[in-house]
Protein backbone atom coordinates (compact mmCIF):
# COMPACT_ATOMS: atom_id res chain seq x y z
CA UNK A 1 0.00 0.00 0.00
CA UNK A 2 2.70 2.50 1.04
CA UNK A 3 4.90 1.38 -1.88
CA UNK A 4 2.00 2.01 -4.26
CA UNK A 5 1.48 5.58 -3.02
CA UNK A 6 5.23 6.19 -2.97
CA UNK A 7 5.18 5.51 -6.73
CA UNK A 8 2.69 8.36 -7.17
CA UNK A 9 4.74 10.73 -5.01
CA UNK A 10 7.77 10.01 -7.20
CA UNK A 11 5.62 10.50 -10.31
CA UNK A 12 4.38 13.82 -8.88
CA UNK A 13 7.90 15.18 -8.55
CA UNK A 14 9.10 13.69 -11.85
CA UNK A 15 6.21 15.26 -13.78
CA UNK A 16 6.62 18.56 -11.93
CA UNK A 17 10.32 18.61 -12.87
CA UNK A 18 9.57 17.63 -16.49
CA UNK A 19 6.90 20.32 -16.76
CA UNK A 20 8.82 23.16 -15.14
CA UNK A 21 12.27 22.60 -16.59
CA UNK A 22 11.61 21.00 -19.97
CA UNK A 23 8.07 21.38 -21.29
CA UNK A 24 7.51 24.96 -20.12
CA UNK A 25 10.41 25.92 -22.37
CA UNK A 26 8.64 24.50 -25.43
CA UNK A 27 6.37 26.99 -27.14
CA UNK A 28 5.72 27.21 -30.85
CA UNK A 29 4.34 30.60 -31.85
CA UNK A 30 2.33 30.69 -28.63
CA UNK A 31 0.05 27.92 -29.88
CA UNK A 32 1.62 24.73 -28.55
CA UNK A 33 2.09 24.41 -24.80
CA UNK A 34 2.46 20.79 -23.63
CA UNK A 35 1.14 20.09 -20.12
CA UNK A 36 2.19 16.53 -19.30
CA UNK A 37 1.83 17.11 -15.55
CA UNK A 38 -1.83 16.11 -15.84
CA UNK A 39 -0.67 12.53 -16.44
CA UNK A 40 -0.60 12.14 -12.66
CA UNK A 41 -4.33 12.84 -12.44
CA UNK A 42 -4.99 10.52 -15.37
CA UNK A 43 -3.22 7.50 -13.89
CA UNK A 44 -4.30 7.66 -10.26
CA UNK A 45 -5.97 4.37 -9.29
CA UNK A 46 -9.60 3.97 -10.35
CA UNK A 47 -10.80 3.73 -6.75
CA UNK A 48 -9.10 6.97 -5.64
CA UNK A 49 -11.72 9.15 -3.93
CA UNK A 50 -12.75 12.24 -5.87
CA UNK A 51 -11.66 14.57 -3.05
CA UNK A 52 -8.15 13.08 -3.13
CA UNK A 53 -7.91 13.39 -6.92
CA UNK A 54 -9.03 17.02 -6.67
CA UNK A 55 -6.62 17.74 -3.80
CA UNK A 56 -3.76 16.15 -5.74
CA UNK A 57 -4.70 18.25 -8.76
CA UNK A 58 -4.80 21.38 -6.64
CA UNK A 59 -1.36 20.79 -5.12
CA UNK A 60 0.15 19.87 -8.48
CA UNK A 61 -1.48 22.79 -10.30
CA UNK A 62 -0.55 25.24 -7.54
CA UNK A 63 3.06 24.06 -7.73
CA UNK A 64 3.06 24.86 -11.45
CA UNK A 65 1.32 28.21 -10.79
CA UNK A 66 3.85 29.30 -8.16
CA UNK A 67 6.79 28.62 -10.44
CA UNK A 68 5.22 30.10 -13.60
CA UNK A 69 3.47 33.02 -11.87
CA UNK A 70 0.07 32.07 -13.24
CA UNK A 71 -2.20 32.81 -10.27
CA UNK A 72 -4.41 29.76 -9.88
CA UNK A 73 -4.87 28.93 -13.56
CA UNK A 74 -3.24 25.50 -13.49
CA UNK A 75 -4.64 24.74 -10.04
CA UNK A 76 -8.20 25.44 -11.19
CA UNK A 77 -7.79 23.45 -14.42
CA UNK A 78 -6.30 20.50 -12.53
CA UNK A 79 -9.06 20.59 -9.90
CA UNK A 80 -11.63 20.74 -12.71
CA UNK A 81 -10.33 17.59 -14.40
CA UNK A 82 -10.04 15.93 -11.00
CA UNK A 83 -13.73 16.66 -10.53
CA UNK A 84 -14.89 15.39 -13.96
CA UNK A 85 -12.54 12.37 -13.99
CA UNK A 86 -14.98 10.07 -12.18
CA UNK A 87 -17.76 10.93 -14.67
CA UNK A 88 -15.47 10.27 -17.65
CA UNK A 89 -14.43 6.93 -16.12
CA UNK A 90 -18.11 6.03 -15.66
CA UNK A 91 -18.93 6.92 -19.27
CA UNK A 92 -15.99 4.86 -20.59
CA UNK A 93 -16.57 1.94 -18.24
CA UNK A 94 -16.56 -1.47 -19.93
CA UNK A 95 -19.94 -3.22 -19.97
CA UNK A 96 -18.81 -5.67 -17.29
CA UNK A 97 -17.18 -2.88 -15.27
CA UNK A 98 -13.57 -2.34 -14.41
CA UNK A 99 -11.49 -5.26 -13.14
CA UNK A 100 -10.49 -5.08 -9.50
CA UNK A 101 -7.11 -3.42 -9.20
CA UNK A 102 -7.09 -2.09 -12.77
CA UNK A 103 -5.42 1.25 -13.32
CA UNK A 104 -6.24 3.78 -16.03
CA UNK A 105 -3.08 3.15 -18.04
CA UNK A 106 -2.28 1.80 -21.48
CA UNK A 107 -0.93 -1.38 -19.85
CA UNK A 108 -4.14 -2.16 -17.96
CA UNK A 109 -6.87 -0.71 -20.17
CA UNK A 110 -5.42 -0.87 -23.67
CA UNK A 111 -4.44 1.69 -26.25
CA UNK A 112 -7.90 2.67 -27.55
CA UNK A 113 -9.48 3.03 -24.11
CA UNK A 114 -6.58 5.12 -22.82
CA UNK A 115 -6.61 7.22 -25.99
CA UNK A 116 -10.30 8.07 -25.54
CA UNK A 117 -9.96 8.67 -21.79
CA UNK A 118 -6.85 10.82 -21.95
CA UNK A 119 -8.05 12.77 -25.01
CA UNK A 120 -11.26 13.81 -23.25
CA UNK A 121 -9.47 14.82 -20.06
CA UNK A 122 -6.70 16.67 -21.90
CA UNK A 123 -9.13 18.65 -24.09
CA UNK A 124 -11.21 19.58 -21.04
CA UNK A 125 -8.09 20.67 -19.14
CA UNK A 126 -6.72 22.73 -22.00
CA UNK A 127 -10.08 24.34 -22.78
CA UNK A 128 -10.52 25.38 -19.15
CA UNK A 129 -6.92 26.60 -18.86
CA UNK A 130 -6.84 28.62 -22.07
CA UNK A 131 -10.26 30.18 -21.51
CA UNK A 132 -9.12 31.33 -18.07
CA UNK A 133 -5.83 32.55 -19.52
CA UNK A 134 -7.58 34.58 -22.22
CA UNK A 135 -10.56 35.44 -20.00
CA UNK A 136 -12.61 36.60 -22.97
CA UNK A 137 -14.59 35.00 -25.73
CA UNK A 138 -13.48 37.61 -28.26
CA UNK A 139 -10.47 35.48 -29.19
CA UNK A 140 -12.32 32.16 -29.31
CA UNK A 141 -10.64 31.19 -32.60
CA UNK A 142 -7.19 31.71 -31.09
CA UNK A 143 -8.19 29.74 -27.99
CA UNK A 144 -9.60 26.91 -30.13
CA UNK A 145 -6.36 26.60 -32.12
CA UNK A 146 -4.31 26.60 -28.89
CA UNK A 147 -6.57 23.93 -27.35
CA UNK A 148 -6.34 21.65 -30.40
CA UNK A 149 -2.60 21.99 -31.02
CA UNK A 150 -1.60 21.87 -27.36
CA UNK A 151 -3.90 18.92 -26.73
CA UNK A 152 -2.36 16.96 -29.61
CA UNK A 153 1.15 17.70 -28.40
CA UNK A 154 0.28 16.91 -24.77
CA UNK A 155 -1.39 13.66 -25.84
CA UNK A 156 1.75 12.71 -27.78
CA UNK A 157 4.02 13.41 -24.79
CA UNK A 158 1.72 11.48 -22.44
CA UNK A 159 1.63 8.49 -24.80
CA UNK A 160 5.41 8.49 -25.06
CA UNK A 161 5.63 8.41 -21.26
CA UNK A 162 3.00 5.65 -21.11
CA UNK A 163 4.80 3.57 -23.73
CA UNK A 164 8.12 3.98 -21.90
CA UNK A 165 6.48 2.55 -18.77
CA UNK A 166 4.41 -0.06 -20.63
CA UNK A 167 4.15 -3.45 -18.96
CA UNK A 168 2.35 -6.12 -20.98
CA UNK A 169 -0.52 -7.76 -19.13
CA UNK A 170 -0.05 -11.32 -17.99
CA UNK A 171 -2.05 -13.97 -19.71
Amino acid sequence: MIGEWFKYVVLFFALLFLQLFVLNNIQFSGYINPFAYILLILVLPLNTPRWLVMMTGFILGLSIDIYTRTPGMHASAAVFIGFVRRRILTILSPREGYEFGAQPTVSDMGFLWFFAYSSIIIVLHHTWLFLIEDFTLSHVGHVFVKVVLSSLFTLTVIFIIQLLSYKPTKG
